[in-house]
């Protein structure tokens, strides 16, 4: 039998716990966004126009397929230093000192779910009683709807929100790393 978990709201000594919770949340993302970089079809004509012109050029089988590889690999470095800058930048800013960020103001707030002491994030319906307690945070200050953003490569969180009665209302295009 699991144990029971609590949902409330954020102290200082959790600052580290969430701060760790968040780097490995994020940084469990980076194959899934590779993955979805690899589907996309600019990047499959790319790879494959690279391919096709070594292979013509240099009559090699070897040059095209190391030269593939090593964008492959450029890109998956690319998309580590996305994620790492973007964690890095949320750890200096608003995760750096939670309370005066979320919990100073009238219309906004942390909360972790703990078992047994501890900070913990999966299993259990954890990821529902946290939207649960969300929505009655801003239904008790009026407020009309919850907006939540989820990125292409986070399914679990969307069919999760999906499921609690949320619907998508708007999508957002992906930055382009190269411009149009």
């Amino acid at each position: 039998m699991a144990a029971s978990f609590q949902i409330r709201k954020f102290r200082e000594e959790d600052a580290e716990a969430v701060q760790e919770v968040f780097t490995v949340g994020m940084s469990e993302h980076v194959p899934s966004s590779f993955t979805h970089i690899l589907k996309q079809p600019l990047t499959q004509m790319v790879l494959m126009c690279v391919f096709c012109a070594l292979m013509t050029s240099s009559k090699s089988f070897l040059l095209p397929i190391l030269a593939v590889t090593l964008l492959l690999a450029a890109t998956r470095q690319i998309v580590v230093h996305m994620f790492n800058s973007y964690i890095e930048s949320s750890l200096k800013k608003d995760l750096r000192n939670i309370s005066d960020t979320y919990l100073k103001h009238k219309n906004s707030c942390f909360w972790v779910a703990e078992v047994d002491g501890r900070i913990v994030v999966i299993g259990d319906g954890i990821a529902k009683a946290l939207c649960g307690t969300v929505a009655d945070f801003t239904r008790d200050r009026g407020f009309a709807a919850v907006v939540l953003y989820t990125s292409v490569v986070q399914r679990d969180a969307q069919h999760l929100y999906e499921n609690l009665g949320y619907e998508k209302t708007k999508e957002f295009p992906a930055p382009e790393i190269l411009p149009k």
